[in-house]
């Protein structure tokens, strides 16, 4: 059995049979680095032909231990060095981080993913395609990347398209966190345990005899509860609103409501990249009528975009995780700096492929 140490971001081992992994790089909170992705991505395909291995098992650590942190999203911070540097790491980051999410999706074994305490970008990119979501009281589901001049990648065009109503376009642009038992209510987990048992379910899954894939799955969903929490959104005026349009008449509906919620949404918005906000709807309109391979194709001709449309500190994403990660001043020098001044050609620009069909990094898809 592997033991966890520092240098050992991803651990990835049998237990009985099932294949564990864990996620440990507990001081980032998990966040994907290109070497983790290409761990998670090589004990997935050893174990999808393995016959001793039933089922997988993805979960987190904290600083404390095991669990209390799933995966908060891809390094940021190795974003902004690489885009700074030109360095063609990031090109590979991207184009492998989408493979591994369509992997995930498309796996032929059952994959259950216990996203206890923080669940965001990247970390919702490899557990959204699991077939069993597990969430507990810690959970905090999240797309928060306008707030980082960037889009909900990882495939979150095709899952939070997928969202009942409109409740997808409003997680989008907003990056509202979902907590607990709001994510079931949201279509983005499947089912809810007391993180304090989570241990417990670990433990069996190494000593319990399984039969078959479905028999591991079926022990996890006997542990788990499917109780609904309180909506905590006004779905109707909710499903209106996002419902319009384009972001200019959904901000002025909810800059000129007197609801506390539509005022306070108005808020938030007001605070993201204008520009992402505009191609973020579109991002989930299109999404909404795509296969899963298809929208990675498009996020990865976007994430793209988000890059070289405006290289190095241009970039409206370099921007937005200077703003918030590095300088940490939080106040981000949008391009452009209001909604209203965004144009059809800014957000057409980021559909654009650079790639020809034949030649796009991830043509392999299917």
């Amino acid at each position: 059995m592997t033991s966890l140490t520092p240098e050992t971001h991803v651990v990835a081992e049998i237990r009985g049979r099932v294949g564990c992994i864990t996620l440990n790089r507990p001081k980032a909170l998990n966040a994907l680095s290109l070497d983790m992705i290409r761990r998670i991505t090589q004990a997935l395909k050893d174990w999808q032909n393995d016959d001793a291995v039933l089922a997988v098992v993805v979960r987190g650590v904290n600083k404390e231990g095991p669990f209390g942190a799933f995966c908060a999203g891809g390094d940021i911070r190795f974003f902004h060095q690489a885009a700074l540097a030109g360095d063609a790491a990031l090109e590979d980051f991207f184009t492998e981080e989408y493979a591994l999410n369509h992997l995930i999706h498309t796996y032929s074994k059952p994959y259950i993913a216990l996203m206890d305490g923080i669940v965001m970008g990247g970390g919702m990119g490899i557990s959204q395609g699991a077939s069993l979501r597990i969430i507990t009281e810690r959970s905090m589901l999240a797309m928060p990347e306008t707030n980082i001049g960037l889009f909900p990648d990882v495939g979150g065009g095709y899952f939070l398209s997928r969202c009942s109503g409109r409740l997808g376009e409003y997680l989008a642009l907003t990056g509202h966190v979902l907590k607990g038992r709001e994510a079931i209510n949201g279509g983005l987990a499947d089912g809810f345990i007391d993180s304090g048992r989570l241990p417990g379910l670990w433990a069996s899954l190494e000593r319990t005899p399984f039969e078959n894939g479905d028999s591991v799955e079926r022990w996890c969903v006997s542990h788990l509860s499917t109780t609904l929490a309180p909506m905590t959104w006004p779905k109707k005026e909710l499903d209106r609103i996002f419902d319009l349009p384009d972001v200019l008449q959904i901000m002025a509906a909810l800059e000129t409501s007197d609801n506390t919620w539509c005022q306070q949404t108005a808020v938030t918005l007001r605070q993201r990249s204008p520009l992402m906000l505009h191609v973020v709807l579109e991002q989930i309109r299109r999404a909404r009528g795509m296969g899963l391979a298809d929208d990675l194709r498009m996020e990865r001709d976007m994430v793209h975009r988000c890059f070289h449309l405006r290289p190095g500190s241009a970039s409206e994403t370099v921007e937005g995780i200077r703003a918030l990660a590095v300088d940490k001043d939080h106040a981000p020098r949008w391009n452009p700096a209001r909604l209203e001044d965004v144009t059809p050609a800014q957000v057409a620009a980021f559909f654009e492929s650079p790639w020809a069909a034949d030649a796009h990094p991830l043509r392999h898809l299917r």
